[in-house]
């Protein structure tokens, strides 16, 4: 059995437990996790609070054109909002929640997620990760890189048990610490994610 629990938090959102929106967070969500740049883009809003098509522009390196498109569909997707009121449109994030749990097996995607997949075309490690072994392994990574980044797993213990390559997996994992600290202050949901050390509490160096 598939259960989903979805949430981004908008203070204009529909009641908790309507159908349409959660299949339309889920379906968003899904999109994100297909395009690096849409997901690059929606991680930057949220870090900046708000940002404008310059601000992206320049912060970002992306073409202008490709900037109103992308941010555009975003907002079409309903995880970033505009504000149409001065010339330059700014947009703000929503952070998303997005729980699946496939017969007891669960997992939560938030921003930092989101934005370890953004990063993954700039970091030759997770894309590799993400080409040989799929977003699956991503997450576990993530589970373990929490830990890892806030010194409560050795790199030791985490590299052996992401069960790749030695050298490989403390790459990847230190990419992906660099991710936990650049985001546990800006994502709302980063106490929701899995923690490997928290599930496994008695993992012995």
């Amino acid at each position: 059995m598939i259960l989903l629990k979805t949430r981004t938090m908008n203070c204009m959102s529909k009641t908790v437990g309507d159908p349409e929106r959660a299949v339309n967070v889920l379906l968003s969500v899904a999109q994100l996790l297909k395009e690096p740049r849409l997901a690059s883009l929606y991680t930057f809003v949220l870090r900046e609070g708000d940002a404008n098509i310059d601000d992206v522009v320049d912060k970002l390196e992306m073409p202008r054109t490709t900037v109103y498109s992308d941010a555009g569909t975003l907002v079409e997707l309903g995880v970033l909002t505009r504000d149409e009121e001065h010339s330059t449109h700014t947009y703000s994030a929503l952070p998303i929640l997005l729980t699946t749990n496939l017969d007891g097996d669960e997992y939560t995607i938030t921003p930092t997620f989101i934005e370890a997949f953004g990063r993954s075309p700039r970091d030759q490690d997770l894309d590799l990760l993400i080409e040989k072994h799929g977003l699956g392994k991503l997450a576990t990574a993530l589970t373990y890189a929490i830990p890892y980044a806030e010194g409560e797993m050795s790199e030791r213990v985490a590299a052996r048990e992401l069960d790749l390559q030695h050298a490989f997996s403390i790459a990847v994992l230190q990419a992906l610490s660099d991710i936990v600290i650049d985001m546990k202050t800006v994502d709302p949901h980063f106490d929701e994610i899995r923690n490997a050390r928290e599930q496994s509490p008695t993992l012995e160096d």
